[in-house]
């Protein structure tokens, strides 16, 4: 057996070792392995591949160092077992790399300089820039009346807690590739958004408003001049001819409602107004002109 030879057939019985280990527990050294992972061995390599070896065999050619090669059949099938088509797919696995380690030789020091450059920019301690705006869902125009509460979610850290600024928006710097926050508000729904910063191109946040809150907050606080505020503003959203669909769960129906009937529900602080949910509009003109939405 010539070195070659050699080479590849250790190989392959680490390379049998490791595949044995996956499923049994045993010594890393085949050399260690006693007569009872021996039976196991035979009986993994007979569930594999439909062929057995003796004790007799495994010793002359597995624990020991054999002065020639198993027989090729043999080879074939013990590079099946360890998932090659077969002996000659086996080597030709090792081969390939040794080929290419004799040319990465030669040209590693053209290399070099942009190795180094590579280790010093990627191991620099750079921070991701997250920035993030936020606008009403129902009306696209930017929260800018009342700041936001942000609280940034840091793995295995204490959150921190900022605020929107005048402009809606708030600016927070990590090293990570992700940002995890909470926004709150009085008068919106709570809502939690994970970005990674290959899509931070899409800044815009959009936040679906909390009538209920926003209503009572008015009445509770005799706020007329904000009321009506409120409700003149939803009529200038809202187009004249607009079609309005209340759906129902399970596919019970639909039904339709007037511009002044929805803007009185909107306008309203009942219960019913909290379970309010808008499925989806369409804008024409910057005005809705279909609005679809379902009561929880």
């Amino acid at each position: 057996m010539d070195k070659n030879d050699t080479y590849y057939f250790l190989k392959l019985k680490k390379a049998v070792a490791s595949a044995f280990l996956e499923r049994h527990g045993a010594p890393e050294s085949i050399k260690d392995w006693n007569g009872e992972t021996i039976v196991l061995f035979q009986e993994d390599l007979f569930e594999k591949v439909k062929t057995k070896v003796s004790e007799k065999w495994f010793y002359t050619y597995f624990k020991n160092e054999s002065e020639k090669l198993p027989r090729i059949d043999m080879l074939n099938l013990l590079a099946s077992y360890v998932g090659f088509e077969n002996w000659y797919a086996f080597k030709t696995s090792l081969e390939t790399p040794k080929k290419k380690k004799s040319v990465k030789k030669r040209y590693l020091f053209l290399l070099f300089p942009f190795i180094v450059f590579a280790i010093l920019y990627f191991g620099m301690d750079k921070e991701n820039e997250f920035r993030f705006c936020f606008v009403d869902e129902t009306r696209n125009t930017p929260i800018i009346n009342e700041p936001l509460d942000i609280k940034i979610i840091k793995d295995h850290e204490s959150p921190i807690y900022l605020k929107t600024d005048s402009s809606g928006c708030f600016t927070f710097k990590t090293k990570q590739d992700y940002l995890k926050f909470v926004v709150q508000s009085p008068f919106y729904k709570t809502d939690t958004i994970v970005r990674y910063i290959d899509s931070n191109i899409n800044r815009t946040v959009k936040l679906s408003s909390d009538d209920y809150a926003l209503m009572l907050h008015y009445y509770s606080n005799g706020n007329v001049k904000d009321w009506e505020k409120h409700k003149s503003q939803l009529n200038d959203l809202i187009a004249e001819d607009a079609k309005i669909y209340q759906l129902f769960d399970g596919n019970m129906g639909v039904e339709m409602y007037s511009k002044a009937e929805f803007i009185r529900l909107l306008t309203i602080p009942t219960q019913r107004l909290k379970r309010v949910k808008i499925l989806n509009k369409t804008m024409r003109n910057e005005k809705i002109v279909k609005l679809k939405f379902i009561i929880k």
